[in-house]
């Protein structure tokens, strides 16, 4: 018997609808902009590592994803688009809270 899962509030997956216990294609969880985001510049501590700057900013490692939902122009893949000398848009805690439901 396949076990259902079920995915948290802070998943890129909570979306995504489930079918015979696979997941169907990945919906995109959106991440509103807000004036209170702020610009950060990658580097080279955070180069590839998108999940220890959301550790260090949110004490949530989980919550790598939202760097590449909020910067879709700026990075197509979460992980290796995460690069030295980027520029992007880091949405706040409480942005996130309202967003992600948590």
């Amino acid at each position: 018997m396949a076990k259902t899962v079920q995915y948290t509030s802070r998943s890129p997956y909570f979306n995504t609808p489930k079918v015979d216990g696979y997941l169907e294609i990945m919906t995109d969880r959106s991440i509103p902009k807000y004036r209170s985001d702020r610009r950060f510049k990658i580097t080279v501590k955070y180069q590839y590592r998108p999940d220890l700057l959301a550790y260090d900013l949110y004490d949530d490692a989980q919550l790598w994803w939202v760097f590449a939902q909020r910067n879709p122009n700026t990075i197509e893949d979460p992980i290796y688009d995460f690069t030295v000398g980027k520029t992007i848009y880091i949405p706040t805690l409480d942005t996130l809270k309202k967003a992600l439901g948590f």
